[in-house]
This record gives structure tokens, sequence and C-alpha cells, in this order.
């Protein structure tokens, strides 16, 4: 059976496969859903629509619904995000509907996620509402049938609650980011490693002694600031939230706003959500050599028409993902990644085992959504607490480490109000 795809290189699968195996040795607690599921089917029949990030964590998730017995599509959330070798082996090794291609332009991209739509399918799972967005602009025809869906990001959830507020998302969908088992764990481990390890992939450059200048202290923020200062960086932090910017005080960060940083950068690193957080009146600001990169979702926090309009000539690539902009004859601005997701467009995104549990919770919201049919209203819905904790303790099971339980006199205890001092 000819499976529909469009990928870059079949012949890459085997590569693809080895690559998708090795992260599959670091994705225990996936592994333990997907051996379940195998036996239950708890998806049997149902299609889903995947816009993520075409990685070999990605790969493992897939098989993991697919072993549930669902009919899954899957279609990049980035156009530089997407893993050929892994594209071509979820088609050629595992039989999934795989459409991504790497460098694709914005209208293959978007052919792409009309292909998963044309699946018809019940559940959608996004990576920055780009898929939903699509189905409730362009693509009524396919709302019919979709029971429900699920988001992983931050950016996502914020436009999946500005839709609801709106009045206009159609059906319920669950808010992975907010897990304490994703935002607290991928979000400040994964992309605080992730995305230094793509800015020294390109760039090489050291970062002790360097000012790095972090834009947003949310959890991925945090995660960023952390491991720059591991590596000896003098940490700055800009913040638009008076709490934020009071936590990152006081865990030892100089804070200021992003016009007083851009005297002082050796090095920003996008982390919001938002568009334009670095923009004309910074980069004119900006020293020469100064490098700027993107850990937030899409390609919007670095203004690039703004700096392309200051620049004295087009920008000239310099090394695989880092493009020089002449500011004027003495001062040049780096960019790194096409000021798209530095983690993804210059490396290989988070680590697999961190993954396992975004990816674990993706996989037991779709059951429970499958399972719930029917019964939720078109809102957005945080994840069941039961299936957060669940997750965290299967990973604490993954990893040989036990904790204690609550005695019967202390759950007690804590059920009742009226022992008190």
């Amino acid at each position: 059976m000819t499976i529909p795809s469009e990928v870059a290189d079949r012949s890459l699968a085997p590569e693809g496969r080895t690559r998708i195996e090795w992260a599959d040795q670091h994705m225990r607690v996936l592994q333990r859903i997907r051996e379940r599921f195998s036996k239950q089917k708890p998806l049997e029949g149902v299609r889903i629509a995947a816009c993520l990030h075409v990685t070999t964590e990605t790969a493992n998730l897939m098989r993991t619904l697919a072993a549930g017995g669902a009919e899954v599509s899957l279609c990049a959330s980035n156009p530089l995000s997407t893993q050929d070798a892994t594209a071509a082996a979820l088609v050629e090794e595992y039989g999934i509907s795989v459409h991504a291609v790497r460098g694709i332009d914005a209208e293959g991209y978007y052919r792409h996620i009309d292909a998963a739509l044309d699946t018809r399918p019940m559940i959608t799972m996004d990576d920055g509402c780009d898929l939903v967005t699509r189905l409730h602009q362009r693509r009524r025809d396919r709302l019919a049938d979709v029971i429900g869906g699920t988001e992983e990001t931050t950016t996502g959830v914020i436009r999946l609650r500005a839709m609801q507020a709106a009045g206009v998302l159609a059906y319920p969908v669950v808010a992975i980011n907010d897990a304490d088992t994703k935002h607290l764990f991928d979000n400040r481990y994964g992309t605080g490693q992730s995305a230094i390890d793509g800015i020294l992939r390109a760039t090489n450059v050291l970062l002790a002694g360097r000012t790095v200048v972090v834009c947003g202290y949310g959890m991925c923020g945090r995660g960023v600031a952390a491991r720059a200062r591991g590596m000896g960086a003098d940490v700055v932090v800009t913040e638009v939230d008076p709490t934020r910017a009071l936590e990152a005080a006081m865990d030892g960060y100089r804070v200021m706003t992003a016009s007083e940083a851009a005297t002082q950068g050796d090095l920003f690193i996008t982390v919001t959500g938002d568009k334009h957080v670095l923009r004309a009146e910074h980069f004119e600001l900006m020293k020469d050599g100064a490098i700027l990169a993107n850990a937030g979702h899409f390609d919007i926090e670095i203004d690039l028409q703004a700096l392309g309009a200051l620049a004295s000539a087009p920008p000239r690539r310099v090394r695989p993902e880092v493009d020089e902009y002449v500011l004027a004859p003495d001062r040049r601005v780096y960019v790194v990644g096409e000021g798209r997701l530095v983690n993804l467009a210059a490396a290989e995104g988070h680590p697999a085992s961190v993954m396992d549990m975004s990816f674990a919770d993706q996989a037991l919201v779709i059951e429970w959504l499958v399972a719930h049919a029917g019964e939720l209203e078109r809102q957005v819905y945080p994840v069941p607490r039961d299936i957060d904790r669940q997750v965290a303790r299967l990973k604490l099971e993954t990893m040989g480490v036990r904790i204690d339980e609550l005695t019967p006199e202390q759950q007690a205890y804590l059920e009742q109000w009226e022992q008190g001092t």
C-alpha cells in the first residue's frame, strides 16, 4: 500500500530508523505506554492529524499512537525543524503518513498542513496552533469530525485562549504545555540545554566571560539563563512582567530594559512567545559582533524586516546557520537560524529523556479525549491532574528513584479541619 507522504529523500530511512531507536532508549515512559497501547488498542479507528516538529522524539510518539490503533498523519510545525531522515523512516520503516521537508517554503508548509487535514482527523495535535488556525479559517469543512485536540506549546496555548475568548474555538483542546511534567521540565531543562546547544553548534563562540541577554523569564527563559550562567556568562534578563523580573533579580541576574541591555550584550536570546522583542531601536544600539538567536516559537521575536532595512546590503551567510547583517562599515550583527527556533534550526531540539514526559502526556491525554468524547465543552482544558502525576511517577520509576507515601494518619490529617495547634 502506498502511504500518502511528501518527504525529502526516502533513501535516508535506514539512518532515520537508527536515530529513532537511539531516542527510544531514552524514552522509557513512552515505551511503557506503547506496550500497553499495543495490547489494549484504546485508539482503534481514531484518525489523528499532528502538526509537530518532525524529530526522532516525535517519531516515537507517532509510533505509540499507531500502536494504540490510531491512523496518524504528521506534518511539520516549523519549516526548519524537520529531520529529513526521521521523516523518511516514519514512512518507509513504520508506515506512518508524513508531509514534511526541511527548509520548505510557506506555500509548501501549508500544503503539508492541508494534507494532514485531508485525512478528516478526529483528533488534532498542534505545536504553535497553526493547524488549528488553518482548520478554523480555511478548512472548516473538516471541523465536523473533530472531537478534541492537544497543544504542546506556550505560544499555541496563548492563541487557543484568544480563540476561546473570541467564541470561535470549535472543539475542546487540552493545554499539554501547562502540565507540570511539561513546562517545569521540557520548557526549563529542555529549552535551556537545547537552545544553548544550537547556538554553540552554529557559532562555536565561548560563553564564558560574555554578556548574554535573555529576553523573557518564563520557564524557557529561566532554563536558558541558568545554562548560560553555568557556562560562565554574565547573564542579563529583560522582562515586561514585574513578578518575573523580580524573581530574576532575586535569582541573581541583572535585570534591565531591552534598550539598556542592547548596548551591553554579546549574545541575545529571545524566549517570550511575542513579536518584535528585539527591533530597530535595539539593533541601532548593539555593539559590533552581537549575535541574535530566538528560542521562542515563531520567527517574529526578532524583527528581521527592520534589521534588513537597517543593513547596507542583503544578509550574507557566513556559517551554515549564521547570517551577517552589516549595519555600518565597522558594525555587524549576526542572526542564528534565520530567527527561527534555534534549538531545532541549528541543533536537534530537546533531549529525548525530557521529551519522554511531554509526549507521555500527549499519548495519555489523547486516550483521555477519546474516552470522554462528547462530554467536554468547546474550551481549553488543563491536563487532568491524575495523568500529570502518573507521568511523573512513571518517570521516577524509570530513573530508579523511590519516594515516600503518606501514612494513613498523615492522609487523614490533610483531609480534616478540626485539629489545630
